[in-house]
């Protein structure tokens, strides 16, 4: 090599080195990004926009306030909780592809959520198969943790509530007869009112009509007309708050004076605001109320309060935090954040005192969840109308 050809080396390695000195000297003073050990990744799964964003927006609030929580207190196993958002717009293929996503690219270790039982029964063979943890704060339907060893809920099971509630309607309000409307286009709903159906034929209730509308219906005219002819004591509708506030404007502009009852579906601020006085007395069962007495519901009340400039927390609030602080509890008691380890430890636990009540995981992977709360429309928003015995078996 010549002399020339080593002087051109010797001058592209000096200003390689000025160079990398010059950017050290830039990067000086800025804060590294994390390590990826430094974080353990938890997945939201939900809708943010679309028709059910009334479950999915308290759910991602109610975590972050776990979530916060959590970090303020140095984390789980030293690690700090991240949680990674997504926006399934209440659509089965988009929650889908936004699980994929949540596993595949963003690598977390477990997804809680969705809200909805037809979503979750989507999602959970996708997280099953990957080895992630799957807990849906608000799916009640049956069929979702057979899936597999990772899917949990925390939720109080239709299964469990409907024939607690009838017990309540007959001995205490003396119901008879029932009328019940089915979203057909709806899994939640479908497998609601066959629950309530089966209660009912089991309490001597009589189901004097039993009518089908769709997700998205805005006419309710004809059902209601064949409802009213029936002169039912309560009007049963399993479907989602949207549809269930027509359906009662429609009753009440048809003269009929039962009010409706549902599951948590019926439960959102839009449902009091969509039907006004048409909803006055409708219920909805609930494993949750912001008037439960425990030390555990009245901090956290306190904390939602002062973060949400005085507002009340509702049930995806709650269970959307209970659902984090179950996970984290596993993880602690596996010591360990991998999920084929910490699943074990969320199968085994009992008498978690959540902010929504005192949750047990059952042998088969099932939740039992007290108290039963049945939470009335009175005077243009929800109070506690009564708490409604639940068999523990």
């Amino acid at each position: 090599m010549n002399f020339k050809k080593i002087a051109t080396l010797l001058l592209a390695g000096s200003m390689a080195l000025s160079l990398t000195a010059g950017c050290k000297k830039k990067e000086e003073g800025k804060e590294a990004p994390k390590a990826a050990g430094d974080t353990v990744k938890i997945g939201f799964m939900g809708a943010l926009t679309g028709d059910v964003a009334m479950f999915g927006k308290p759910t991602l609030e109610g975590m972050k306030m776990a979530a916060d929580e959590i970090n303020a207190a140095g984390g789980v196993n030293g690690k700090k909780i991240e949680i990674v958002e997504a926006d399934n717009r209440g659509d089965k293929q988009e929650g889908a592809s936004v699980a994929q996503k949540l596993i595949s690219r963003d690598n977390v270790v477990a997804i809680l959520g969705d809200p909805t039982t037809g979503i979750s029964k989507v999602v959970a063979p996708i997280a099953q198969k990957a080895g992630v943890v799957l807990l849906s704060a608000g799916a009640t339907g049956p069929g979702l943790v057979e899936i597999g060893d990772y899917i949990f809920r925390n939720t109080l099971l239709d299964s469990v509530a409907i024939p607690a509630c009838i017990d309540y309607f007959v001995n205490e309000l003396k119901y008879k007869k029932v009328a019940v409307i089915t979203s057909d286009n709806n899994d939640y709903s479908v497998g609601l009112s066959q629950t309530f159906r089966d209660a009912a034929k089991a309490k001597g209730v009589e189901i004097v009509a039993d009518e089908k509308v769709k997700d998205g219906d805005k006419d309710f005219s004809a059902q209601v007309t064949n409802i009213k002819a029936k002169k039912p004591d309560v009007i049963f509708f399993s479907g989602y708050y949207t549809e269930g506030a027509l359906i009662m404007k429609e009753a009440r502009k048809q003269g009929i004076k039962a009010n409706m009852f549902g599951g948590d579906g019926l439960f959102s601020p839009e449902f009091i605001k969509l039907g006004g006085e048409a909803v006055e007395g409708s219920m909805a069962a609930l494993g949750f109320s912001p008037e439960q007495a425990t030390p555990e519901t009245a901090k956290f009340i306190e904390a939602f309060k002062k973060k949400f400039n005085g507002a009340l927390p509702g049930l995806f609030d709650a269970q959307g935090y209970d659902g984090l602080m179950m996970i984290a509890d596993a993880m602690k008691r596996a010591a360990s954040n991998d999920p084929k380890v910490f699943k074990d430890a969320l199968a085994k636990t009992k008498d978690f005192k959540g902010v929504s009540g005192t949750i047990t995981i059952r042998a088969n992977r099932e939740p039992i969840k007290t108290p039963l709360c049945l939470l009335m429309v009175k005077g243009g928003q929800y109070a506690l109308k009564a708490k409604v015995p639940v068999k523990m078996d």
